[in-house]
């Protein structure tokens, strides 16, 4: 009597198959709420990465392309143009952009130099640049040196401004050849989506301005 007593109390203290169901199912839903809440988190990290890493080219290229851009020379080519192309060394056009300008002293040597900025087939925002030697000494691009600003750029568009004119004009190719582009506009996609556009005012080098005749000290 005393061992069947003791039976049924442990019984009693047991659980039933339908209480362990219960309690399987209700962790399963826990397990299962956590996984989703870390995937999310892990999602979010990823898209919160990569949207820093698109700030961090963006600015870094942006700021670099402005720093070559914003000064240019308005030289001259020393040795005989043909008939209807610029004089100058700059050529513009709807894919890529060629210019004289100043190669910043904190990106390497400075002075001023050829540069070309494309995009290549591959969809690399390049920059290829060597020294400028001199008004008669046209680039040879295959002896120059590149380097990759930005990779996975699926389009690459300038437009040039003509603010001689009201109101102002913007082109995709600059064919005008007694000057220079007031501005240019370039315009960036890529895999993660458009840039916003990059306008660059293009100031003219004082000492390559045809429209000045030497330095002026204390006036405009």
């Amino acid at each position: 009597m005393i061992q069947s007593f003791i039976t049924r109390r442990s019984e009693e203290r047991g659980f039933t198959l339908v209480e362990l169901l219960v309690v399987m199912t209700l962790l399963s839903l826990v397990m299962v709420a956590m996984a989703s809440a870390l995937r999310t988190a892990s999602q979010t990290e990823e898209r919160v990465d990569v949207r820093l890493q698109r700030v961090d080219d963006l600015r870094t290229v942006s700021g670099f392309l402005r720093s070559i851009l914003g000064r240019v020379s308005a030289q001259k080519i020393g040795t005989p143009v043909a008939n209807g192309a610029s004089p100058y060394f700059f050529s513009g056009s709807v894919s890529s952009m060629s210019w004289v300008g100043v190669m910043p002293a904190r990106y390497g040597a400075g002075g001023r130099y050829h540069f070309r900025l494309e995009l290549t087939d591959a969809g690399i925002l390049l920059l290829q640049y060597m020294p400028w030697e001199g008004a008669a000494v046209l680039p040879d691009w295959a002896s120059g040196e590149s380097t990759p600003l930005l990779a996975g750029v699926t389009g690459l568009t300038f437009q040039y401004e003509d603010a001689a004119v009201e109101p102002p004009d913007w082109s995709a190719q600059w064919m005008i050849t007694d000057r220079l582009p007031d501005r240019v506009s370039i315009s960036v996609r890529t895999n993660s989506g458009p840039w916003p556009e990059i306008v660059v005012p293009l100031r003219v080098l004082p000492g390559s301005d045809p429209r000045t005749s030497g330095p002026v000290f204390g006036g405009t």
